[in-house]
C-alpha cells in the first residue's frame, strides 16, 4: 500500500515537473515575442517621427519610410509602412512652419 502511495506521489511531481517546463517555455516565447514587437514599434515610429520633421522640405528625406496624405488645408496624415502600422495627423502652422502633432493611432487590419 506504501508502496502504491509513493509511486502515485512520484507520478504527481514528475506530471507538475513536465507543466513548468511547458510554462517556462511558453514565458521564453512571450518574452521573446514582445522583445520583437517593440522593437517593430520603436522602428515605426521613429520613421513616422522623421517623415513628421522633414514634413515641410520632404527632398531632405533619403529614403521615404511612410506613406503622406493631405487631408485639408495644411493637415496632413503620416502613416508607417512598416508593421505595426502608425498613422499620426499633424497640422502645419503657416506662419512658423512647425509641425504639430494632432492624434496618433495605431492602424490595425
Amino acid at each position: 500500500m506504501i508502496l502504491a502511495w509513493v509511486i502515485s506521489l512520484l507520478l504527481l511531481c514528475s506530471s507538475l515537473i513536465v507543466c513548468l517546463e511547458r510554462l517556462n517555455a511558453l514565458r521564453i516565447v512571450e518574452v521573446k515575442t514582445m522583445e520583437a514587437s517593440q522593437k517593430h514599434f520603436i522602428a515605426a515610429e521613429k520613421s513616422v517621427l522623421d517623415c513628421e520633421k522633414n514634413l515641410t522640405d520632404l527632398a531632405n528625406l533619403e529614403e521615404n519610410t511612410c506613406f503622406i496624405q493631405s487631408v485639408g488645408k495644411n493637415r496632413w496624415l503620416i502613416s508607417s509602412k512598416e508593421k505595426p502600422a502608425i498613422q499620426i495627423g499633424v497640422v502645419i502652422d503657416e506662419t512658423t512652419g512647425t509641425v504639430n502633432r494632432i492624434n496618433w493611432r495605431q492602424v490595425f487590419e
